[in-house]
């Protein structure tokens, strides 16, 4: 929703005072310096991305439009599942969760949460990390720099459409440079004729040069922006599974090893400690 209210000012703003300032709005409609700068911007991301990027910033673009893909509750949910599993290692010890880990879609524990089920990338997270941990052999410090391995991959994975996107995004001012450029050749050949049209060839040629660096840094460069924090805000869900994992290691009782996983979340969405307190209360009545 920000992201529209951003784009709206910049709207609001730059055409506004454009036509305060007695411009023609009909001079800035130039379709052909847009087809220039978008086209070739277009072709050259595709040309300078692979598929799975190309197709993550055409996911990541719409989905800004909505809210946070976790908020308060889900991370309440998160470290309620992850209390649970920690609490019944603690009574049945790690053999007690091989077939949770095994058949997760057919877990008892698993399907209290069927939201989190829903989500395959969190759980084959969850999953892979109890492998670890009932395989046995590995200190606390062994399992908790391999997670960190695996979370950096899989940060790095999230913010190659970001990466590529604010790529495109310094480009624009440079492409709307070649539609100007195109538009002085053509203006060049008209010399000699009616002054008037060679003075519209001028303006739509500068025109191209004010599309470029306006798409470039007033709405390609912020959805950057915005695609770059959404992706880093998400990686949180599996920071704090990895803390709380580490922790039950290291030898903490379980409501110790979820409150060091809450103090990792970002304080507009981490639960207080009573609510998640009043959570794993309310799972064991």
């Amino acid at each position: 929703m920000l992201v529209i209210v951003g784009f709206v000012v910049v709207i609001v703003s730059v055409v506004g005072g454009y036509v305060l300032s007695h411009g023609q709005l009909l001079a800035l409609w130039q379709p052909f310096e847009l087809l220039i700068i978008g086209g070739a911007a277009l072709g050259a991301f595709v040309a300078g991305n692979p598929m799975k990027v190309v197709k993550g910033a055409a996911r990541g673009i719409p989905g800004l439009l909505k809210g946070p893909r976790y908020s308060r509750d889900d991370y309440l949910e998160i470290l309620s599942m992850v209390y649970d599993v920690l609490q019944k290692i603690r009574r049945e010890g790690f053999i007690g969760i091989e077939s949770d880990i095994e058949q997760p879609g057919s877990s008892a524990l698993f399907a209290r949460y069927p939201q989190l089920a829903a989500d395959h990338h969190l759980m084959e997270f969850v999953t892979d990390c109890l492998r670890l941990m009932v395989g046995g052999g590995l200190a606390p410090h062994e399992l908790e720099q391999l997670l960190e391995v695996e979370l950096e991959t899989h940060h790095a994975e999230a913010a190659e459409p970001a990466h590529a996107v604010q790529t495109l995004a310094d480009s624009l001012p440079g492409f709307g440079i070649v539609a100007a450029v195109l538009g002085i050749v053509i203006t060049m050949s008209m010399l000699g004729g009616e002054t008037s049209a060679i003075g519209a060839h001028v303006a739509a040629a500068l025109v191209g040069t004010f599309l470029g660096i306006l798409l470039g840094y007033g709405f390609v460069g912020p959805l950057a922006s915005a695609l770059a924090h959404r992706a880093h805000e998400e990686g949180k869900a599996f920071e704090i599974i990895k803390m709380a994992l580490v922790c039950n290691l290291r030898g903490y009782a379980p409501q110790v090893a979820i409150e060091f996983a809450r103090k990792l979340l970002f304080s507009d969405v981490r639960p207080s400690f009573t609510d998640l307190d009043g959570r794993l209360r309310a799972r064991k009545a």
